[in-house]
């Protein structure tokens, strides 16, 4: 899914998000508070979590939490932080962050913070995925049709699972590119319908009808 990161210490930052973008997040990554604030305000529906550094330049971490839940923004929010007193995380919760990691912290418990958060939508999801005889597994990420193993791309695998957390819903190409690519993305690129063809290929069965229907000027739907 994309994710947006609030970090101003650009090393870290860096390493962040290369490990995210290798593990197939969308990332966009900023390091002013008040840019943050902005970009949360006004795009918040194009982000699946926030990543928030605590210390940050021109607005703190824990005041873009309180912002941007009185502004009515649900995306859950990660904070980074330094410090480790409990009055402190107490503090973090209450100003609306969904967990936060102390530094310094692995990027293997990154993910895994990540995931669990992530399995906790406003509306509870199952852990398995299912669509008629396809079944998808996020954390295993493993994909199966009629309980044969599918061998997926990273890309391939997201925009799966964005079909499949949107069964029978007519999804246009905007919303795909907003969800599993970077904000600098060219809109005008072809690669969504690139990669709906690879899922074609590898998941329909010959002489039936394809799983993903093309409704022409809209989008695609999964037939569910």
């Amino acid at each position: 899914m994309r994710i947006l990161l609030v970090e101003d210490e650009p090393k870290l930052a860096s390493v962040i998000s290369k490990g995210l973008t290798g593990k197939g997040y969308a990332v966009d990554t900023l390091g002013d508070g008040q840019e943050a604030l902005t970009r949360i305000i006004v795009h918040a529906g194009d982000y699946d979590l926030i990543i928030l550094d605590l210390m940050l330049p021109s607005k703190t971490g824990n005041e873009i939490c309180k912002e941007a839940r009185e502004q009515g923004v649900t995306v859950p929010i990660l904070v980074l932080t330094a410090r480790n007193e409990t009055e402190h995380k107490v503090e973090l919760l209450l100003a609306g962050a969904d967990d936060y990691m102390v530094k310094p912290f692995s990027f293997d418990e990154l993910m895994a913070r990540i995931q669990a958060i992530l399995r906790r939508p406003s509306e509870t999801l199952p852990t398995i995925l299912r669509a008629g005889d396809i079944e998808l597994d996020p954390v295993q990420h493993k994909v199966t049709r009629d309980g044969k193993d599918i061998a997926l791309t990273l890309k391939e695998f997201r925009l799966l699972e964005y079909f499949m957390r949107h069964p029978n819903e007519v999804i246009n190409r905007e919303d795909f590119i907003a969800h599993l690519w970077d904000f600098n993305y060219d809109a005008f690129s072809n690669v969504v319908d690139v990669h709906i063809k690879n899922l074609r290929q590898k998941l329909d069965r010959k002489g039936y009808p394809s799983i993903f229907e093309t409704v022409r000027g809209i989008g695609y739907r999964l037939r569910a």
